[in-house]
């Protein structure tokens, strides 16, 4: 049972990047959990540890894990993640069986835990010491991913047009009114995690990326989207939808920011999955708790704009993460709504797994509480390879062609980390 790690004294800061090298050398599983390379606030946490039972994780509280102001929320406990398959299935639908060479889920119980605080630029070790003379800038002993051209991809473009299509028809059956359809791309070469996530990093900067590299597999993301996050009682989830790109001058992003914010599309879409979250909370928080915080928010990154909402509710109290997970998990952000419904229509027409994509990943605490952010903008690393998931929100509103464009918006930067192109057409 994973255990709460004592804190040592504060001490000055190092660049996460280069103590992550240093942890990555002497430990087999590892994990960076990135609040971004400028990050003025938040918190980073690097560490290591032993593979853990994904039971163990889904029978911890979930509630709790209050800290004081200027403390680590994170001082032990797990890290990991958890794939869209097994999740659907859990939920009641048919699910596709899962990739041969990646866990479907993967959890790291912390033996060794650094806290970067951003805010005050210090950094605290809980447990074990990193020396510092192991302790090199990452950058000069690390390069860049070869170009290998472009990536093998589940669905050429027309064919995803066509599924676009079914999905419209599906809607207009009455079926669901939203479906997140995706797709894979991949790769067949020796991908370096450590380098490629430096790259993915650099390009496409987020408040909840990160690495996680064990027995031989490896989550990168640069995920925008915190999915779960409870404190004390408190649970928060933040869905996203609707994705413009960045302009290439300020008037140009300024425009794409108002388009987004201003389409009826995007915001009905928005919308319809807060409506489905609240319903998901509502499941395991205490009644007529459930508000929406915040409603079509427009938060910038450098790839992109999104659209973003809050909604918030009270866990009963004795809630375990397993019991959190299947009230509101896979995310509606990345099935669509009603949420069995879709996940039933997607899996006919999508026809393979998901796999790690679309699922989540963080830490969950050893004396409760939990941030966890959904797997996209992701890179999932296995031995010979590496895969990409992306996709969007159907409504009937829908434009194949401008859907289409959104999938090759989000998979551009994870792809170009490990050195491939989008295949052509997207």
């Amino acid at each position: 049972m994973a255990v709460l790690l004592d804190p040592a004294p504060w001490h000055p800061w190092r660049d996460p990047a280069d103590v992550f090298l240093a942890v990555s050398t002497s430990h087999a599983h590892v994990f960076w959990l990135d609040a971004g390379p400028d990050a003025a606030l938040g918190w980073s946490w690097i560490g290591w540890g032993s593979p853990a039972d994904p039971g163990t994780v889904r029978a911890a509280a979930a509630t709790g894990g209050s800290t004081p102001v200027g403390e680590s929320r994170f001082r032990g406990g797990w890290v990991g993640w958890t794939g869209y398959d097994e999740a659907a299935r859990r939920a009641g639908a048919p699910a596709a069986a899962p990739d041969d060479d990646v866990p479907p889920s993967l959890w790291i119980e912390v033996e060794g835990l650094i806290a970067f605080d951003h805010g005050s630029r210090r950094m605290q070790y809980l447990g074990e010491a990193v020396a510092g003379s192991d302790i090199a800038p990452a950058a000069q002993r690390l390069a860049a991913a070869p170009p290998v051209g472009p990536a093998h991809a589940r669905h050429a473009p027309a064919q995803y047009a066509s599924l676009i299509e079914e999905c419209r028809a599906s809607i207009r059956e009455g079926d669901a009114y939203q479906l997140c359809l995706t797709t894979r791309f991949w790769v067949e070469h020796e991908i370096d995690p450590l380098a490629a996530f430096l790259s993915l990093r650099g390009a496409t900067p987020a408040h909840h990326a990160g690495i996680i590299m064990s027995g031989g597999v490896a989550l990168l993301s640069a995920s925008p989207e915190r999915f779960l996050e409870v404190s004390g009682a408190a649970v928060r989830t933040h869905p996203i939808k609707g994705t413009r790109p960045r302009g290439t001058d300020p008037a140009a992003d300024s425009a794409l920011a108002v388009a987004l914010h201003d389409s009826p599309k995007e915001r009905a879409e928005n919308v319809m999955i807060v409506d489905l979250m609240r319903n998901d909370l509502a499941r395991a928080c205490l009644p007529a708790t459930v508000t929406v915080e915040r409603l079509l928010d427009v938060e910038s990154y450098p790839a992109v704009h999104q659209l973003v909402s809050t909604v918030a509710g009270t866990l009963r109290d004795g809630t375990t993460v397993g019991e959190l997970l299947d009230a509101a998990f896979p995310a509606g952000s990345m099935t669509g709504a009603p949420k069995l419904s879709a996940m039933t229509i997607l899996h006919r027409l999508e026809a393979a797994p998901r796999g790690v994509f679309a699922g989540c990943f963080g830490w969950v605490g050893a004396a409760g509480g939990l941030d966890l952010a959904m797997v996209i903008r992701s890179i999932v690393v296995h031995p010979g390879g590496a895969y990409v998931g992306a996709g969007g929100g159907i409504t009937w509103g829908s434009v194949a062609a401008d859907e289409v464009a959104e999938v090759g918006v989000k998979a551009r930067a994870p792809l170009a980390a490990i050195g491939a192109d989008l295949p052509a057409g997207w």
